[in-house]
């Protein structure tokens, strides 16, 4: 593959200052003085790369491994190719993910567009708050009384509207509208995100149509939450719909109005939650399920992809399926079919001879 010039990497760090960066040991100090200057896969690591292994089953992938250096559990470092210098610790993952940070710092929040701080192109009411060095690009608009704090960058095409205050050091891409709603510090929101519109709410009308309910809540995001491409978070009804500090949400997630989200949570691609769900801290939504309205999920739950949650889930839980159930009644189940799946065709084979 060839070198990658939209991401570049920093100039060098030495193993000795990216193991103490991450938290790991080097294996041989001799070789504290290498330089490290990108991440790669194991099989197509090559010098002056580093990369992660996290369990025997990569042992084939080492054998095109030309790293300077292998992130890995101590258990792990017997199967390491002979001379490579380790970096040793219980948390491969953890650790890797954390030198990817320091080597490419560029690449963990969207980049910004041209070189002005404000661009002469875009609109700012001149009743909007911007603290200094706020970056405003090309064809936003920033609408009366909004508050932006000190770093933040304000992409291209993107909608501030009125009364919303976002903090410090967040990036608002391009093509993103905010309305309703206060962000806190260090929030990322991905291309063509949609924040607080009005939610999906109606009554039973006279004549058989149906009738609006006013959405006059607002969408509270809380620091450290990153929200993916094309998702989207309805305002609350009438109370707020908050999504958690440290929170992180994947691309073309639909959230409802007056869903509470705890923090650290993890939503996968596709979810859809709908109105005035509770979700606990630390909950794992995988990709394209569903979550009815109006029920809990308690902390630490973990939904399966694809599953359809229609009731609650208590604190620490692992469901899956259609309807969502406890994970062991689920996998039994699937079992269980697969069995009469495998005798049927047995038996049809049986006839045929």
């Amino acid at each position: 593959m060839e070198y990658n010039s939209f991401f570049p990497p920093r100039q060098g760090v030495t193993l000795s200052e990216l193991a103490a960066h991450i938290g790991a040991e080097l294996s041989d100090n001799s070789a504290a003085s290498v330089v490290i200057t990108g991440v790669a896969p194991i099989a197509r690591a090559q010098p002056g790369e580093v990369c992660y292994v996290l369990s025997r089953r990569n042992r084939d992938e080492l054998k095109t491994c030309n790293a300077s250096a292998i992130i890995c559990d101590e258990s792990l470092s017997s199967i390491m190719p002979e001379g490579v210098p380790l970096l040793l610790t219980a948390r491969a993952h953890t650790a890797f993910a954390v030198a990817g940070a320091y080597l490419y710092e560029s690449a963990m929040r969207p980049a910004v567009i041209g070189e002005a701080m404000i661009s002469p192109q875009a609109f700012i009411d001149p009743t909007a708050v911007l603290e200094d060095g706020v970056h405003v690009e090309p064809f936003a608009t920033i609408g009366p009384h909004a508050e932006i704090g000190r770093g933040t960058r304000v992409g291209a095409s993107a909608v501030i509207g009125e009364g919303v205050r976002i903090g410090r050091n967040c990036t608002i891409s391009p093509n993103v509208s905010v309305l309703c709603a206060y962000i806190g510090d260090h929030v990322i929101l991905h291309p063509g995100a949609r924040i607080g519109q009005d939610g999906f709410g109606y009554a039973p009308g006279p004549r058989g149509g149906m009738i609006k309910i006013v959405q006059i809540g607002r969408v509270i995001i809380q620091d450290h939450v990153e929200i993916g491409a094309n998702t989207t978070i309805d305002r609350g009804t009438m109370d707020d719909t908050v999504i958690g500090e440290g929170t992180k949400i994947d691309n073309q997630v639909q959230i409802g109005h007056n869903v509470q989200i705890g923090r650290s949570c993890g939503i996968v691609a596709k979810v859809a939650i709908a109105g005035s769900t509770r979700i606990g801290n630390g909950v794992m939504i995988g990709g394209a399920a569903a979550i009815n309205g109006h029920i809990s999920l308690g902390d630490g739950v973990q939904i399966a992809a694809m599953s359809g949650v229609v009731s609650n889930v208590p604190a620490g839980e692992k469901y899956g399926g259609i309807p969502a159930r406890p994970m062991r009644d689920f996998l039994r189940d699937i079992a269980e079919i697969a069995m009469r799946s495998s005798n049927k065709s047995k038996k049809t084979e049986g006839r045929n001879d």
